[in-house]
């Protein structure tokens, strides 16, 4: 399940999408294995889909220290095993979205964001999570305190409210 919600995150950061082969079996079913996939990758939607959603590629697909080992055809097989490190990003109107391939550090500095201005940064927030994150604008990027409890599992999404016009 993990690995899907990673795929989908970092193919749809560079405007792809994500194909799921699910086939049914003889009587119309479909096989319990993929039913549990489907249902897993719907559960992380319905708290995270607002980043998925109606979004394009930010100025940067994402940052981190995970690399494809191999590119190109048949280069699926060799799975990418990323890291709460691993950040992807999308973008809607006045929104950017950073979504960290795994629970982060209680402080995360998203380095890609350093290019912003502090005042073109109205609020950050966690999907899944009820309240304002507290945050700050350095040198190094954006820093944001992460919440305490995890809204959902796999991949967590930071929303970066920009002013308007940002």
């Amino acid at each position: 399940m993990r690995a899907l919600v990673h795929n989908l995150v970092a193919n749809v950061s560079k405007n792809g999408n994500l194909l799921l082969n699910v086939g049914p079996m003889p009587n119309g079913e479909i096989p319990e294995q993929a039913k549990q996939c489907l249902l897993g990758i719907g559960k992380w939607l319905d708290v995270n889909g607002e980043a998925i959603y109606g979004t394009i590629p930010w100025l940067k697909y994402g940052e981190g220290p995970t690399e494809m080992k191999r590119t190109g055809y048949f280069s699926e097989q060799d799975e990418v095993e990323y890291t709460a490190q691993d950040i992807r990003f999308t973008a809607r109107d006045n929104v950017l979205y950073a979504t960290f391939l795994g629970w982060p550090e209680e402080e995360v500095i998203i380095g890609a964001l350093k290019r912003l201005y502090q005042d073109e940064i109205s609020s950050v927030m966690m999907l899944g999570v009820d309240r304002e994150l507290k945050w700050s604008m350095t040198e190094d990027g954006l820093v944001v305190e992460r919440p305490e409890a995890k809204p959902c599992e796999h991949a967590c999404v930071f929303r970066i409210q920009r002013q308007d016009p940002f």
